[in-house]
Formats: structure tokens, sequence, C-alpha cells
């Protein structure tokens, strides 16, 4: 199994299953001496971590990552910095109930991976869907952080969920200090109040609701991305449309562009400060040609309802017969809820990997 990997001049591998010992990465292209432990790392993958409250998986995994490569002893400053060589980062599986999927291991779960990973390599991991688990994306999280790092402090990462099943949020009461202050990270609190009774009823029905997330990226300088095939949107695009369940990726205006006009969609400019213009609206994310105006950039990605639930679902055995499926287990109601951090991760990545490409190309700080 290959394409494990993604990334340029900074690169992440991932590895490891569900239900396997551990899982983790290896991050190449770390620029040497900048100051990296654990805690640098651990403080975003709490922010992912399951079994937080009753509207995530119930598994409970503390998601402790170890640095094994890549850090070395800093004289100056008693530390621990990187060395320029690969960082391996491992996360160990603690809490996996395999005999959950004892009784599916023979039967396709639809909307899974299931029968697509059957299909190309002839066998599958049943027990939580091995690598096609979005149990994963920890490591993705991982290695966001040391792309945050990179970035610096002048590049602010964040994401929220702006629609859950059929509910989307006032964008008007949009207020970024309440993304803390409720487990969905919705910028709207009345909307939050919303979303908690609908999925309460949604779980306690055995099912499952999609999710959109948004995530907004400010500090970026202008330039990043290139023209044509190294496009800063079509990077970002695939990024997030590698994050299982993701079935829809836009920026900026996204598919609304199509019921503006060009006088509406047409960001205009006035002078601004320090020599560069002032963007009058954002219709284009923050990316025009596929390189960053200096201005937000905004990236909307949807997830699909979370595939396994309680409620029997018509499908056929490896052998094919036809039966019905019923997905035990703890899964999430909304995979949505999680795939935040993930987002903002792989926001991360993209914009350190374009930042070093950037710099290779036009010798830019």
């Amino acid at each position: 199994m290959s394409y494990n990997s993604f990334g340029h001049m900074f690169r992440v591998t991932t590895w490891g299953e569900s239900h396997g010992a551990a899982l983790g990465c290896v991050v190449d292209g770390t620029p040497p001496g900048l100051p990296l432990t654990a805690d640098d790392l651990q403080v975003w993958l709490d922010r992912r971590r399951p079994g937080q409250n009753r509207f995530t998986t119930q598994r409970r995994e503390p998601d402790e990552i170890k640095i094994l490569s890549g850090v070395f002893e800093d004289d100056n400053t008693d530390g621990q910095v990187t060395t320029g060589a690969p960082i391996s980062l491992l996360i160990e599986n603690v809490d996996q109930r395999s005999k959950d999927y004892g009784d599916i291991k023979d039967k396709f779960r639809p909307g899974h991976a299931d029968y697509t990973y059957h299909a190309k390599y002839g066998l599958r991991d049943y027990r939580g869907g091995g690598r096609s688990s979005a149990r994963e994306t920890a490591a993705r999280v991982a290695a966001g952080g040391i792309a945050r790092k990179i970035l610096g402090a002048s590049v602010v990462i964040r994401g929220a969920l702006v629609q859950m099943g059929p509910h989307k949020i006032n964008r008007d009461a949009w207020d970024w200090d309440q993304i803390s202050e409720n487990p969905f990270w919705c910028p709207d609190a009345q909307t939050a109040k919303t979303w908690e009774t609908y999925l309460d009823d949604l779980r306690k029905a055995g099912s499952s609701c999609g999710a959109v997330i948004e995530v907004v990226a400010s500090g970026v300088k202008p330039g990043l991305g290139a023209p044509v095939y190294g496009k800063l949107d079509a990077d970002l695009a695939a990024a997030m449309m590698s994050i299982n369940a993701v079935k829809g990726v836009e920026i900026g205006a996204g598919f609304e562009a199509a019921t503006l006009t060009g006088e509406q969609n047409a960001d205009e400019m006035r002078q601004g400060e320090h020599g560069r213009p002032r963007f009058l609206s954002n219709q284009a994310g923050g990316i025009l040609g596929g390189i960053s105006t200096g201005q937000d950039i905004v990236v909307r990605f949807a997830v699909k309802p979370t595939s396994s639930i309680l409620t029997p679902r018509k499908t056929i055995t490896t052998d094919g017969k036809e039966t019905q499926i019923v997905t035990k287990g703890r899964h999430d109601p909304c995979v949505g809820i999680r795939a935040v951090p993930v987002g903002e991760a792989m926001m991360a990545c993209v914009l350190t990997d374009q930042l070093l490409r950037h710099r290779g190309q036009t010798g830019g700080a």
C-alpha cells in the first residue's frame, strides 16, 4: 500500500492502523534549530482527542505523543531543538476493542472503504477500518503542530464548524471566542444549542449526520503558491479531500461564486499600508492565480454522515451473499466535530510546505 505521504519540501508520512499497537508519522524537511518538545505537539492532539464529551466517540485514547528522533539538546537554551533530520512521532493505541467488529468481519459496511480496500488489495482490516479509519488523522494533527512552529506566531490558523446536518450558523453572530465554549467548535452560541438537541436526538436514534468545517489562516504573506500545477488552492483542496469522510472542498466564495456577477465577485483594491493593496472583499479566499494575496485564506470542506450506525442497512458478504448489517462499537454521531483540528493541521502543513518551496524558488524569508 503506497501513497502514505504528502507534501514536497515539508513531507509527512503517516503509518499505523486504528486497532494496531500504535500509529504515528515521520516528518521530513523541518529546518534545524527550531525549539520543539512533546508538549508543543500535545496541546494540538488534546483538542482532537476522542471521548471528551457525549457527542464524540467514547473510545478513551490519551493520544500521548512521543518524539523518537530529529531533536537534540540545545546548549544555548537548555531545551530541545530540531536537527534537520526526519522527526519520528509515536502515538500508542491503548483502548482498542477489536471484538466489537467480530460480527462484521465478513460483511461490507455501506458507506465505508471495506469493499474498495477488498477489491484493490484482496483483504481488509475489519477492526475499525485499519488505515481507512479516522484514527489515522491523529498523526496529521501532530505533524500540524510542527508545521505551526515553522510558520511562527504571526500566522494564526483557526477552524470552526459552520453547519451540522441542515442547520447552519448565523454568520452575523460569529464570535471566535465561542469556539472553546461549546463541544462543537461553533462560533455562534445560539446555533450551538440547536445542534445539541439535534445531535442528541440523532445519537439516541442510532443515526448520524454530516457537517461543514471552515478553516481560516490569518497573517499569511502574499506570494505563497505557484502558477499552473503548484497552486496553493489546489494543494489545499487535495489536503482537505484526503481527510476521511470529506466529500467536497471550496475556497473563498466557492460554489456560491457561480451565483455572483463579475462586479460582486471581483475583490476591489485600494492602496494600503507598507506598499500593499487593501482589498475591499475576499471572495477569492485569499488566493488568486494559485498564489496567496496576503488576505485571510478561507477553506471550507463538507464531511459526510458517519457511516457506522446502529440502524440496520442492506449489504453483502465477502462471498457475495445478501444480508443486513448493524455497526456496533464506539463512533462519532457527527465525525465533522473532531475534523476541525484535523482541517487546521492540514492547512498548517500545506502552508508550511508552500513557504519552504517559496524560499527555495525566490530566496524570500
